[in-house]
């Protein structure tokens, strides 16, 4: 598996995790002008739409034909701007995005799904924000979609890392059923930098003894995206540089913090 993908752009939409290259998510990259729409349909997926920049009308219609309009969802210039807007579209829905701004930009991540839920739009208020951390691990953390929103299998949210510092950290991962503690849930993280010429680092690595263990790190950059089928994956902005990722969950439970820290870097979170 591929887990670092380098930026790309194919039009309108952009395929990025394609079906059957993670066990639970797909991701793609929506980019449209005004009056430009995009249509699809979940069918045996949920999905959550991540308005990264600009605004546009979103049409939802769920099974037995009712109907959803949002007449304008998404409010900052870019992901740097303040919370996102994120709208949930259950599974066996068609939706349709038309573009209201010059430049409209987003995400768009699928699970597999089953549940009878209604759509729903998290922006302002309903959007969780919290600063996590201190030091140079301070991060802020948007939460869109978790307790707020009665999805079945995707959690999404946002965080940003002012230049040079940590964000994932002390380093935590979700791959083992260990319960209350630890969640099996894989991951996809979607990175922007400011100014974009900047890179991040990010390091993905499995515990000691691991069967099949890796130890990698990545060199992101504007427009990157990593998966995470599993390991720990701290994060680093480069000096100078705002980095920014969207990161959404999906696994065989939807818990928010069903995670375990590396025990070798727990301490920190109770330092002095």
């Amino acid at each position: 598996m591929e887990r670092h993908i380098k930026s790309q752009s194919n039009g309108k939409y952009t395929e990025i995790v394609k079906p059957g290259v993670l066990r639970f998510m797909e991701f793609g990259r929506l980019q449209l002008s005004a009056p430009d729409h995009h249509s699809a349909e979940t069918g045996s997926r949920e999905c959550v739409m991540d308005v990264f920049a600009g605004s546009a009308k979103v049409r939802i219609q769920s099974p037995g034909g009712q109907v959803q309009e949002y007449d304008r969802v998404g409010h900052r210039a870019s992901v740097f701007d303040g919370p996102p807007s994120m709208v949930y579209v259950p599974p066996q829905s068609s939706f349709t995005v038309t573009a209201l701004s010059e430049t409209f930009d987003a995400g768009i991540f699928f699970a597999p799904s089953s549940a009878k839920i209604s759509p729903a739009l998290a922006e302002g208020a309903s959007v969780m924000v919290g600063s996590v951390g201190r030091d140079n691990w301070k991060r802020t953390i948007f939460t869109g979609v978790g307790d707020n929103i009665a999805a079945e299998k995707l959690i999404a949210g946002e965080t940003l890392n002012p230049p040079g510092n940590w964000s994932s950290f002390p380093p935590h991962k979700h791959d083992r059923s260990n319960p209350p503690q630890e969640a099996v849930m894989e991951e996809v993280y979607f990175f922007r930098i400011r100014p974009q010429q900047g890179y991040g680092l990010m390091s993905t690595y499995t515990a000691p003894g691991d069967a099949a263990a890796f130890n990698n790190v990545f060199v992101v950059e504007d427009g990157d995206t990593v998966l995470i089928p599993r390991g720990y994956h701290p994060v680093v902005a480069a000096p100078g540089y705002e980095l920014h990722y969207t990161w959404v969950l999906a696994g065989e439970e939807r818990r928010y913090g069903a995670w375990s820290d590396d025990p070798r870097h727990a301490w920190i979170r109770n330092a002095g």
